[in-house]
């Protein structure tokens, strides 16, 4: 089975209302604001504060997500715990949602050898019956998948790639060389600065948190790129690029997109990361987004 994940996903938000629960209306809101503008959706993932939501909470975003793109080909949703048995119990209910891939981060807390690595994504993969994707995030995690476990990984039939968030072009090409040397394993870039640099060095799609503030950059990367028009694609850029300069230097990236989005006028609510924003800060948030 071939299910490829291409072109630019959203790492969607969670919103929450007032009393600090799953906000389902806003949720779908957001789901038709980002594919009204040409991208899919990537749910549950560190946007979408996934290690702080229940399960029930994480089945039910990915349900909401699904029915309201009306359509599988446009949701992907993050399912990696700490317990293998919880991962793959989260992916078969998932699956018989009608996801049509699902993304795994490595265990965190415990500091996992390569072949730990292996075996774990190897369990998931025979258990789970939809395409596997790697997520590595070391920053978050503290395990590093090298492109030597990709490599090896690379090598299960329910396999098909990574989401690579580590921050690096090094990084990056690491796995571009492992996807280039394996019949099917494809890449995707998680920082939203190397958006552009991936789709030209052979990235097949981004999951991008800034896609949830500027939609229509994200996706018109994309399309500049697949039109061989680089001069908008790196315009596009180049504004994404900024704001995640000035963003990110503000406090922890995920809580930071959020607060802009409310600011935006995006009702998506507080975030559950602990985070704190000063007044000053907020100020600065909202001169960044709105120049």
């Amino acid at each position: 089975m071939t299910t490829p994940i291409t072109g630019p996903h959203v790492a969607i938000v969670t919103p929450f209302d007032a009393q600090g629960s799953l906000d389902e209306e806003a949720l779908r809101f957001q789901v038709r604001r980002q594919i009204s503008n040409g991208n899919k959706v990537f749910c549950n993932g560190t946007n979408g504060e996934f290690f702080v939501l229940s399960d029930e909470e994480k089945r039910r975003v990915t349900e909401i997500c699904l029915d309201e793109a009306k359509s599988s080909d446009l949701v992907v949703t993050h399912i990696g715990e700490t317990h293998l048995a919880q991962t793959i119990a989260h992916g078969k209910d998932v699956a018989a949602m009608g996801i049509k891939a699902v993304s795994v981060i490595t265990p965190w807390f415990s500091a996992l050898r390569a072949n730990e690595l292996v075996r774990y994504y190897q369990q998931v993969a025979d258990a789970v019956p939809v395409p596997v994707y790697l997520y590595n995030i070391p920053a978050r995690t503290g395990n590093t998948i090298t492109p030597e476990v990709a490599a090896e990984l690379a090598k299960h039939p329910n396999i098909y790639g990574i989401k690579d968030s580590a921050g690096s072009l090094e990084s990056l090409q690491g796995f571009l060389r492992v996807s280039q040397e394996a019949d099917s394993f494809d890449v995707l870039t998680g920082p939203d600065s190397l958006i552009l640099t991936g789709y030209q060095l052979g990235c097949v799609g981004c999951i991008s948190g800034l896609a949830n503030l500027v939609p229509e950059l994200v996706s018109a990367v994309y399309k500049g790129f697949q039109a061989d028009d680089l001069s908008a694609a790196q315009k596009a850029q180049d504004r994404i690029n900024y704001l995640r300069q000035h963003l990110f230097s503000i406090g922890f990236g995920p809580a930071v997109v959020k607060q802009a989005l409310n600011l935006m006028g995006n009702s998506v609510g507080q975030s559950r990361y602990p985070v704190l924003f000063s007044e000053s800060e907020v100020e600065q948030i909202k001169a960044i987004v709105n120049p």
